[in-house]
C-alpha cells in the first residue's frame, strides 16, 4: 500500500474517516463541508487520494477504512526510523533522548516494553 505521509489536512480529513467508517461518501462530504469549511468536490477529491494511497475504500457510496489510524502511524513512524536511522530504533531513542529529558514514568514505560518485548509479549 502507497501510505505517503499525509499533510495537517489531510490528516484531519483522515480522522474524520476514522472516527466514522463505514460511512456514506454524501454524508463524509457534509461533515468535511461543516468541519472543514470544504465543498463537496474538494471532500470527493481528496477522499479520492486517500483511497489511492491504500488508506480508505469509496465502493458503492460507502467509505470504508483498509487500515486502521494506529497501523497507519506505526507505519509512518516505522518509515521514519528507517530513513532517518536506518532502521535502527536504539538510535532513534538516543538521538530523541539527547534532546528531551524524559520523565521517570516515561522511563518506565520503555522499560515495561522491552520487558514485554524480551517475553515475546506485544
Amino acid at each position: 500500500m502507497g501510505t505517503s505521509k499525509l499533510g495537517a489536512v489531510e490528516a484531519r480529513f483522515a480522522d474524520m474517516i476514522w472516527q466514522s467508517a463505514p460511512v456514506s461518501a454524501a454524508e463524509l462530504a457534509r461533515m468535511a463541508g461543516t468541519e472543514l469549511g470544504w465543498k463537496r468536490t474538494t471532500a470527493y477529491t481528496v477522499l479520492r487520494r486517500l483511497c489511492e494511497r491504500g488508506l480508505f475504500r469509496s465502493e458503492n457510496g460507502t467509505v470504508t477504512a483498509l487500515m486502521s489510524r494506529e497501523e497507519y502511524y506505526a507505519r509512518q513512524s516505522e518509515q521514519f526510523v528507517e530513513d532517518a536511522f536506518g532502521g535502527s530504533l536504539p538510535a532513534f531513542l538516543a538521538a530523541f533522548g539527547s534532546r528531551k529529558k524524559l520523565s521517570e514514568a516515561e522511563i518506565d514505560q520503555l522499560q515495561s516494553l522491552i520487558d514485554r518485548m524480551r517475553e515475546g509479549r506485544p
